[in-house]
């Protein structure tokens, strides 16, 4: 590895205090930059390359990534030449002037009522691992978490008799969630088994895998898929669908955004504000097929 990329990891890792995931993409992201570099003619080096290598490099991964994708490389850049600039390896920061791609408006997807009622159900029978899964489908349902969030959570940090969880989300920022009764019920009953069956009693993580571990993401991911399957539902529905599915039906039911932006750690109100088009697309859809005025129009278009 490139000695001025792993100065950075320790500067992340250390000074930034950012989470493994997040350096593991950040040094994704220059390796990757690297290696274009490294397929010019001539070659650069990242200490070396310009405005010019960074917008080439950027246009290349617009034909084939998506406008995020590229928008968060392009945001490791920045931070990367700016932490060069920092430490004197350059006399200018070469991505600073360039702006990130705007995002592509997608509507995150999410259960309706039923189906999120159906989907939390399925898990069956006494057994710990059962009772596991149906509760972290209650508590994604119930919160809001980030799955990250929901796989880092220590039974010390659920409040089962007054009802909440309190949550380190990300940049280590601490909120307090309500938790609902159904939910709370739910997990009760799976700490009870979990303590039985669980050898090592010492475990803190409040969901643990079939070794007695803390569960991992993809591991949460592969329950949430399991019972998608089992439910019949045909949609593409990821552990933050869930958390989607949880806010956009607290904004149906008239929940202040604000309070929303709060109960989902959102640090801007405009990352909370994509539920207000899910609800005003789903809203055109039922005023067009209720509306008589609407279906008359549709009538006469047809004709």
């Amino acid at each position: 590895m490139n000695r001025f990329i792993e100065a950075f990891r320790t500067y992340l890792s250390i000074e930034k205090g950012a989470s493994v995931n997040t350096v593991d993409a950040y040094l994704s992201d220059l390796e990757q930059f690297s290696g274009f570099l490294n397929g010019l003619h001539p070659a650069r080096s990242i200490e070396s390359a310009g405005m010019i290598e960074i917008r080439s490099f950027i246009a290349l991964l617009l034909k084939t990534e998506k406008k995020s994708s590229a928008g968060r490389k392009l945001a490791a850049l920045k931070t990367f030449y700016k932490f060069m600039l920092r430490e004197h390896v350059i006399e200018m920061n070469p991505a600073e002037l360039i702006s990130i791609p705007k995002k592509d408006k997608l509507l995150p997807g999410f259960l309706n009522v039923d189906e999120v009622f159906g989907l939390v159900e399925l898990p069956e029978g006494d057994k710990v691992f059962a009772m596991r899964d149906r509760a972290i489908l209650e508590l994604f349902y119930a919160s809001g978490l980030r799955v990250s969030e929901l796989t880092g959570l220590d039974i010390e940090n659920i409040d089962i008799n007054i009802g909440y969880v309190r949550v380190i989300g990300k940049g280590k920022k601490e909120r307090i969630v309500p938790v609902n009764r159904k939910a709370l019920q739910v997990v009760r009953q799976y700490l009870e088994a979990r303590h039985s069956a669980l050898k090592d009693k010492t475990e803190k993580s409040l969901f643990i895998n079939k070794y007695g571990k803390r569960i991992t993401r993809r591991g949460v991911g592969l329950i949430v898929k399991k019972y998608m399957i089992k439910s019949g539902i045909n949609k593409h529905i990821s552990p933050h669908s869930l958390r989607h599915t949880f806010a956009t039906h607290l904004l149906d039911a008239g929940a202040d955004l604000r309070l929303i932006q709060e109960l989902l750690g959102h640090s801007s109100i405009s990352t909370t504000q994509v539920y207000t088009h899910t609800s005003m697309d789903r809203l055109m859809k039922v005023y067009d097929d209720a509306h008589p005025r609407a279906h008359k129009k549709k009538d006469e278009s047809s004709q």
